[in-house]
């Protein structure tokens, strides 16, 4: 029996590897070390720290969807996270709006997020580029390389608006090598999906990718009312294009363009059981199950929101201890807001309106 020097218990435990209170055989790190070169935990590269970092060997507590998680979910946004697939995690739509998304963790969830004049206490980020709105997160984001949520507070390098965390999505950008990939879908309640994405070869120290999507689904729940649109309903389309120059080994630019467009309709919200301390109006019925028809036809219209944006990306590499990397976009949101879901929520009265049709707009 040999006693494990001190330094070479600490790499062990460094490269995660378990071993019994500081003795071995010789025989036995033999097999210790053919075990890490034959079956070691594959390797993942996350930019928590505003750099690319092996996860394993980053001092944050976070949860990391790769492109395979991803694919397998379906998730083209930050909307198809509402199913509790991250612990820690929650996303919901704000009141029944399929228009505005709150984002919380750990129990950090914003009060009213659909007010523009307030910040979030949980930041969302694309690429580094930070989004200050809950209106426009529903938007299908084209080719996601991996979705970061960092838990707790961020502020050393994401700014004030993440005391909860931090949503970082991560996009994939030109490979330089030519790759064409088309996925096509179809759904229940008259849904369908396409999706392409486009790599061009690298010439002359540019590549370039292309990527549209558009994916649409009719109303999970009838509208009564004749003429007006159903519940729960979206059509998402956009496109996006990234060109990425190298001009040498320790530089490189890259510029993405991304424009999108998001019709949806609210939630319908039914009402489970009569309580007897609020007045509901007689035609309002009690819906215990999944209700397939409103018991009431109000208006409705879709929420329309429009995103543009660009970004600018500098990545430096002064040496081998020092890089330098810029940040810069400009982007644009459109959105209107009409929600008709709560039909019920309003308190009734002889010869009252009882619906609540609530219109706003955000620029």
């Amino acid at each position: 029996m040999n006693i494990v020097p001190i330094a070479h218990f600490r790499a062990l435990i460094l490269a995660g590897t378990a071993i019994l209170v500081g003795v071995t055989t010789p025989a036995y790190s033999q097999n210790v070390a053919s075990v890490d070169e034959s079956a070691g935990i594959e390797e993942i590269i996350v930019t928590a720290q505003k750099r690319e970092t092996n996860l394993q060997r980053t001092p944050v507590s976070i949860s990391v969807l790769g492109s395979d998680d991803l694919q397998a979910r379906g998730v083209v946004g930050p909307r198809d996270l509402m199913n509790g697939a991250v612990p820690s995690l929650r996303i919901a739509p704000f009141a029944g709006r399929n228009s505005a998304l709150t984002v919380g963790i750990r129990g950090i969830v914003p009060f009213d997020a659909n007010q523009p004049s307030r910040d979030s206490g949980v930041g969302v980020y694309i690429d580094g580029v930070y989004l200050g709105r809950s209106q426009g997160l529903g938007t299908a984001l084209y080719d996601l390389e991996r979705i970061e949520v960092l838990k707790g507070p961020q502020g050393t390098l994401f700014g004030r608006n993440s005391t909860g965390g931090a949503l970082s999505i991560v996009t994939r950008g030109p490979s330089g090598e030519f790759h064409l990939a088309q996925t096509i879908g179809v759904s229940n309640f008259g849904g369908y999906k396409s999706e392409t994405h486009l790599d061009l070869p690298r010439f002359a120290n540019f590549s370039v990718k292309l990527d549209a999507i558009v994916t649409k689904r009719g109303g999970t729940t009838q509208n009564p009312m004749a003429g007006e649109e159903d519940y729960n309903q979206y059509d998402q389309r956009g496109l996006h294009a990234g060109v990425l120059w190298e001009p040498t080994d320790n530089f490189s630019a890259r510029y993405d363009f991304d424009i999108a467009r998001d019709a949806t309709t609210p939630y319908y919200m039914q009402v489970l059981a009569k309580s007897p301390l609020l007045p509901f109006a007689d035609i309002v019925q009690v819906q215990p199950d999944r209700a397939q028809i409103a018991d009431v036809g109000v208006p409705i219209q879709e929420s329309v929101g429009d995103t543009q944006g660009h970004a600018l990306h500098l990545d430096w590499k002064a040496s081998d201890w020092l890089s330098v990397r810029s940040i810069t976009s400009y982007r644009t949101l459109s959105q209107s807001q009409y929600d008709n879901g709560g039909a019920h929520q309003g308190a009734f009265g002889p010869n009252a309106r009882f619906a609540r049709y609530s219109l706003a707009g955000l620029e």
